[in-house]
């Protein structure tokens, strides 16, 4: 059992942890955030952070999901698209954020949205869980990607 939930603990600070580390590399996010001119819909500045912590606690917990899953079925496939869509995840906000890249980071968050629906594909045949877990992700990075390229366009 403390095996067990050390996993959990793990595999959430893990993705915590990437999400802060990208956070840290690409600046001063709320100052950048706040001096784009934004699309329809956008969100305040100040609630985005407490998504991402939410999120992220999330994407830690479907791959302990998948990790601790006694499934038969074979794993590689979902590690290889959570992985792609960690890294995707991990860059975007340094190539938007840090470099001012608006547009390359928008087909970054596009790419994004197709790893995620790979990931609770390949998520469903060993957890529903895991793939559940990854649905408020998919809601989020749909709307991101709206925003991204909102901004891209505007600025």
């Amino acid at each position: 059992m403390l095996n067990k939930f050390l996993k959990l603990l793990a595999c959430i600070i893990g993705v915590e942890l990437i999400g802060s580390i990208s956070g840290f590399f690409a600046g001063n996010i709320p100052a950048v955030y706040a001096q784009l001119n934004k699309p329809f819909l956008a969100p305040p500045g100040n609630i985005v952070g407490t998504i991402w912590i939410i999120l992220y606690a999330l994407i830690g917990l479907a791959l302990f999901l998948v990790i601790d899953s006694k499934t038969a079925k074979n794993k590689t496939r979902s590690y290889f698209f959570f992985g792609i869509q960690l890294i995707l995840n991990f860059i975007w906000s340094i190539i938007f954020f840090g470099g001012s890249h608006f547009w390359i980071a928008s087909f970054i968050s596009l790419f994004l949205l197709i790893t995620i629906i790979f990931s609770i594909r390949e998520f469903r045949g060993i957890s529903n869980g895991a793939a559940i877990c990854f649905i408020p992700y998919l809601i989020w990075i749909i709307y991101a990607t709206y925003l991204s390229f909102g901004l891209a366009i505007l600025n």
